[in-house]
């Protein structure tokens, strides 16, 4: 992956002539950013067979296009992590917001000096909202965590189109960005934007989500008994893991968002196998 700007966090290649020189590529005839020790590495073997062109240029040494290599250089870049909550009333609310607004709180203590940034998007009724907007203030967090509205029915539709338009502006704004959608829900739409299936409508944005290879979670959120598959669904079409916390406590979800973050899919927390 091609960064052009830096963070603090998670390391990227970038194609700018500033950050950690780590190896040396083919630069195919390019001569930008080229790694000499590398070049003349590549340039060593041939100089036997050179000899007659040493001779003609009076060079000691004969480099030839062909040998150019470019450096690959590394930069810190920072995270987004984007909580999309189910304040509906199909589950547990007060225990998951309670969670949910443990988890953001510790997590921005976190990214404070990394500049991570985190925001919160909660859909019930028939709307998604963006509570906290992406931010790295911690009292700005307070102040929108603190009253969030819960119940209703489950546009879970509208939550995955807002997501996906926070995510692709925050990519406009910040080309660095590399964002994690954490989605905590039972999957069980049943409010739709247009008309036709809810469920359908769901998979179909989620599809989209994966398509444009934005990194996702699903926490399970329903009770192991009335557990349908729904959750587990919509983690396959957003391409994500899908973990099962049966008792959601801010720490567990702090620690299974960092694994993420720091491991990719499958580093920390519990892979639903249903």
């Amino acid at each position: 992956m091609v960064r052009k700007h830096g963070g603090r966090r998670s390391q990227t290649e970038t194609d700018r002539k500033r950050g950690r020189y780590v190896q040396a590529r083919p630069a195919n005839g390019s001569t930008e950013d080229l790694a000499f020790d590398a070049t003349l590495r590549a340039a060593a073997p041939f100089q036997k067979a050179r000899e007659d062109i040493r001779e003609e240029e009076d060079v000691a040494f004969a480099v030839r296009r062909e040998d150019y290599q470019r450096k690959v250089r590394v930069r810190r870049a920072s995270n987004l992590i984007l909580f999309l909550v189910d304040a509906s009333w199909s589950m547990a609310v007060a225990e998951r917001m309670a969670a949910t607004k443990g988890a953001i709180l510790s997590l921005l203590t976190d990214a404070y000096q990394r500049r991570d940034r985190v925001g919160l998007i909660v859909f019930q009724k028939d709307r998604a909202t963006l509570v906290l907007p992406p931010t790295n203030s911690v009292l700005l967090a307070q102040r929108a965590l603190a009253d969030i509205p819960v119940g209703g029915k489950t546009p879970l539709s509208a939550g995955l189109t807002m997501a996906y338009q926070v995510i692709k502006r925050e990519k406009t704004l910040h080309p660095d960005v590399l964002p994690l959608l954490i989605t905590l829900t039972d999957g069980a739409g049943n409010v739709a934007m247009a008309s036709g299936s809810p469920q359908a409508e769901a998979h179909k944005i989620a599809d989209q989500i994966s398509n444009e290879e934005i990194r996702s979670v699903v926490i399970n959120m329903e009770h192991e008994a009335f557990d349908q598959g729904l959750a587990q669904a919509l983690a396959e079409h957003l391409d994500a893991p899908c973990y099962t916390l049966s008792e959601l406590r801010s720490e567990t979800l702090y620690r299974t968002v960092q694994n993420e973050i720091n491991f990719g899919p499958g580093g920390g927390g519990q892979k639903n196998s249903a």
